[in-house]
């Protein structure tokens, strides 16, 4: 899955993030105020809860945390020195010392890595910059194939790490938070195929006729921090192996009789079958 994107409506500029984000909270929030008459609001100390009025529409939040460090790209190209120069193109007489214009230049300094400049195209995007300032630009974030959302970005934080002795940061922690707008070209949903449960005949002629058998990476349960341990989930190898269906790693558990097991266990192989639509008979009821 290629990294999260944003991907800027007005420019078509294309910000690509160094890592994924480990999780992606959405939030939700109704067109709801307090119901007010023509004192004020309608409240009573009888009552437990306010009245409320619906105003109609609401605000869609997308919260993200994404990971920058700069010890993740290649180390920098650092320029060879010039060569010096040839005894036979030196001038009679001609000083050759430390200060001589004859000696070799001083080798050029190390290339910037400072994790705020890959961040900063981020920053932008809460800038004032549409309109002559008065607006923010709107984004596109992108993720996969699921997530294609028309927002803009409302608040960034940055927690700086790992300074070096100049004290330029090489690590961030970025947190975001976007509100979805009204899209006037939304991306056309895909129709869901038609998949029933998979019955125990079609689990066992599906592990007949595997299509792969994929060796799982790590594995168990989530540690304290929320990282698996390195391990891969039943819904993430569905999703690579069925064009994102991650609904369908019940039917890779059943094919490999796993029992409501989310975690496999690190080197197991897996059979992947075929999607239970493209089994040849009573592949899915």
């Amino acid at each position: 899955m290629e990294r999260v994107a944003f991907l800027v409506e007005g420019t078509g500029e294309r910000i690509t993030c160094m890592l994924n984000p480990e999780h992606i909270v959405q939030r939700r929030i109704a067109g709801l105020a307090p119901r007010r008459g023509g004192a004020g609001i309608v409240a009573g100390s009888a009552w437990s809860d306010s009245p409320l009025q619906h105003t109609g529409g609401g605000r869609t939040e997308i919260e993200l945390q994404l990971l920058f460090d700069v010890n993740l790209l290649p180390p920098p190209v650092v320029p060879a020195p010039p060569s010096p120069v040839p005894a036979q193109e030196v001038v009679a007489g001609e000083a050759t010392g430390p200060g001589s214009a004859a000696s070799a230049a001083p080798a050029p300094p190390p290339p910037r890595r400072d994790v705020r400049d890959h961040t900063r195209p981020l920053w932008q995007l809460a800038e004032n910059s549409v309109d002559g300032g008065r607006g923010v630009p709107q984004v596109r974030m992108v993720l996969g194939k699921e997530w294609n959302v028309l927002a803009v970005v409302e608040a960034l934080a940055e927690r700086f790490e790992q300074f070096d002795t100049n004290g330029t940061p090489r690590r961030s922690w970025l947190s975001m938070r976007l509100v979805r707008v009204a899209d006037p070209n939304p991306p056309a949903p895909e129709t869901p195929a038609s998949v029933g449960i998979p019955d125990a005949a079609a689990a066992e002629a599906a592990a007949a006729v595997p299509v792969a058998i994929h060796t799982v990476i790590g594995g168990g349960p989530a540690t304290a921090g929320g990282t698996a341990a390195g391990g891969e989930t039943l819904p993430e190898i569905a999703a690579r192996y069925f064009g994102g269906r991650c609904a369908l790693w019940r039917w890779i558990a059943d094919v490999n009789l796993l029992d409501e097991v989310i975690w496999p266990e690190a080197g197991r192989g897996l059979i992947i079958p075929p999607a239970p639509e493209d089994l040849p008979t009573g592949g899915a009821r």
